[in-house]
């Protein structure tokens, strides 16, 4: 009797995209291709989910080994994000039937889907509607977020690069200004990411800048311009690092653009600005701010060696639990060590990880509320350690690009 066809596996990337996002696509697909037998052709959706929906099914077996390699350091999303919150079973079920038909339709039995929180809920209720319906798959969650606030796992791969960059560009511009302040600017503002946790402005803190702004602490105007004034009084200036969530004591976001994205979060309008404008009004002070914005997750040049291990090991992870018949779970990252730093994988229930939000511990919070604790520092240390190699060529990054090669659709075009 002949061996049964092998399933084929369909793979998303979800939400913002990480400098080692695509990292861990290439182990994804380098693990896939050494399981033949249980694993047919690798596609990936076309816009994430988006390339399901729409049966925009892109063929990884198209893509050299060389290219699939080259996106270990390649930042962005190779195969394209999107961010497209799936509704719930009940008030959208149309749309759970409509990926499950497409998975029917090109013998797709492993589900992995690469992104943060929302992404985790998405692949948790993939494989509740694939279970409904009676359909065999395997729904592997891969994580990833520069956020750092997925549960159970010690970090997210893409959070460790996001640090670095934050870390050192806070020491370049802390060098800057204090080169000019006699003359010239006297306070500095970096804005950096993190909605509702402050992991990474708290990753600035390896800088020792003077003040750290965190979404966990209430933000009071008087206070700030105190210690605002008392840092230039004291070295002549001060260097901030502001959450783009500061909010005061009501929740009331300092940047909130009155608009909301595609997964239902405010648009934050600019946190550096507003703050920038406190010190302007109030103190009369010379300022610069910055955005460290799309810079601080697409750095791949300064990459956490550290961080790239989690994403390739990540991906990897969750071909190996899905050809073992694992469902409904992520492979979480394991702390065993600080000194010397040491981890493990280990897999984790979607259930216990989709719709929970891990925040910045107290402990990691200064007791003025404007800093870190030596235990912030020894955990952000680990994952900001190595630097990651990168192909060079005349002076710039070599950067993977894909065929893109498309599968023969076989269903009606979806109606959205």
């Amino acid at each position: 009797m002949p061996s049964p066809q092998p399933k084929n596996a369909f793979y998303a990337q979800s939400g913002g995209v990480t400098s080692v996002i695509n990292a861990s696509a290439a182990a994804l697909i380098e693990t896939a291709r050494q399981y033949p037998q249980q694993i047919g052709t690798l596609y990936a959706g076309k816009n994430g989910i988006l390339g399901a929906l729409r049966e925009e099914l892109i063929d990884t077996g198209a893509e050299s080994d060389e290219t699939i390699a080259l996106l270990k350091s390649t930042p962005g999303g190779a195969f394209g994000s999107c961010r497209y919150k799936l509704k719930s079973l009940e008030d959208n079920r149309a749309e759970y039937e409509r990926l499950i038909e497409v998975f029917k339709a090109h013998n797709i039995g492993y589900f992995f889907y690469n992104g943060g929180n929302d992404s985790a809920d998405t692949c948790l209720k993939v494989s509740q509607i694939a279970e409904k319906m009676g359909y065999p798959l395997q729904a592997i969650h891969v994580p990833k977020t520069v956020d750092n606030d997925l549960p159970i796992t010690d970090c997210c791969p893409g959070f460790g690069s996001v640090a670095k960059y934050v870390a050192v560009s806070t020491m370049e511009a802390g060098a800057d200004v204090a080169s000019m302040a006699e003359t010239s600017t006297k306070v500095f503002i970096l804005e950096v990411m993190g909605r509702h946790a402050g992991w990474i402005a708290a990753a600035g803190g390896l800088a020792n800048p003077d003040i750290i702004i965190f979404p966990e602490v209430p933000f009071e105007q008087g206070k700030f311009l105190a210690a605002v004034q008392k840092a230039v009084d004291t070295k002549g200036h001060c260097i901030v690092v502001a959450s783009e969530g500061a909010q005061d004591a009501e929740g009331n976001f300092l940047a909130d653009a009155g608009t909301v994205d595609a997964f239902g979060h405010k648009q934050l309008g600019g946190v550096a600005p507003a703050l920038a404008g406190m010190v302007r009004n109030e103190l009369g002070l010379k300022y610069h701010w910055a955005l460290a914005d799309y810079l601080q997750r697409s750095a791949r040049h300064l990459a956490s060696q550290t961080d790239l291990d989690h994403a390739l090991a990540v991906g990897k992870a969750a071909v190996e639990y899905a050809v073992a018949g694992k469902n409904a779970v992520m492979p979480a990252i394991i702390r065993t060590s600080d000194s010397p730093y040491q981890w493990e994988v280990q897999e984790a229930p979607l259930s216990k990880i989709a719709n929970v939000e891990k925040m910045l511990p107290a402990e990691y919070i200064r007791e003025d509320g404007y800093g870190v604790t030596e235990a912030c520092n020894t955990y952000m240390h680990a994952l900001v350690a190595g630097e990651a190699a990168s192909q060079w060529r005349d002076g710039l990054p070599v950067h993977a690009r894909i065929q893109g090669k498309l599968a023969e659709k076989k269903l009606a075009d979806w109606g959205k």
